[in-house]
């Protein structure tokens, strides 16, 4: 039932203005059972697939056309005071590699964690597995493959640190 539920958001949530109307779009996705703190902002043109458990911290602001793969094995934890940049997708699932037969073997799920405070770059894809310290910024169009430590500029496919910060 919540998968209906979701679904319809995402569909109602496509025709409201993509930067206006945030209380409405927390009602609605809080209905879908997403997990928003107070004070968070989620654009529109975004979609939310699964039945997965997604929670989005205080403060946060979320991008117009994130696409966010929820599962129900792995939740997905966006830290307070985070920004978001548009396009940027968060995908928990994978497979292991399979026989020649069926290279994309078993399906699995694990969790990702963005921490307070973090930026994440327009078009930024972050994969199963995954925990973003606080502090940190991605580089838009980079992938991130595994943990990132606080305070740190990652960049690149896959990603590197590039330097820490302040």
């Amino acid at each position: 039932m919540i998968y209906l539920i979701r679904h319809f958001t995402n569909i109602l949530m496509f025709f409201l203005p993509p930067t206006r109307l945030f209380g409405i779009r927390s009602y609605l996705l809080s209905q879908s059972g997403v997990l928003i703190n107070d004070g968070a902002m989620i654009c529109g043109r975004s979609w939310i697939y699964g039945r997965g458990r997604l929670y989005v911290g205080y403060g946060t602001w979320i991008s117009p056309g994130i696409v966010v793969h929820t599962h129900t094995d792995a939740d997905i934890w966006i830290g307070d005071r985070c920004d978001i940049g548009p396009g940027v997708e968060f995908i928990p699932g994978g497979h292991l590699v399979g026989p020649h037969s069926r290279r994309a073997g078993e399906g699995t799920a694990r969790p990702i964690e963005i921490g307070d405070g973090c930026w994440v770059g327009a078009r930024s894809i972050i994969l199963g597995g995954v925990r973003i310290g606080s502090g940190c910024v991605v580089a838009a169009g980079s992938v991130v493959t595994r943990d990132v430590p606080d305070n740190m500029l990652v960049a690149g496919v896959p990603a590197r640190i590039k330097r820490q910060l302040d």
